[in-house]
């Protein structure tokens, strides 16, 4: 992968988790209910925060892996 595409899907990342942790997408999740025992909301942020984190280093290895 190349140095300027591994920018832009970086970039990529980052504004779609800015679209995912703000608070129109947040406020669908903000409701009482439970799942597997933790607020809906808190299970939402962690999964998305997570999924970023696992995004971002699979976009890192790609780019080590062609150096």
């Amino acid at each position: 992968m190349k140095e300027s595409l591994k920018s832009q899907y970086l970039w990529a990342l980052f504004f779609l988790g800015m679209f995912l942790l703000n608070y129109p997408m947040l406020a669908i999740f903000d409701i009482q209910s439970r799942w597997l025992g933790i607020p809906v909301l808190y299970f939402c942020v962690f999964s998305v925060w997570i999924g970023l984190i696992l995004l971002t280093f699979i976009i890192i290895k790609r780019t080590k892996k062609d150096v």
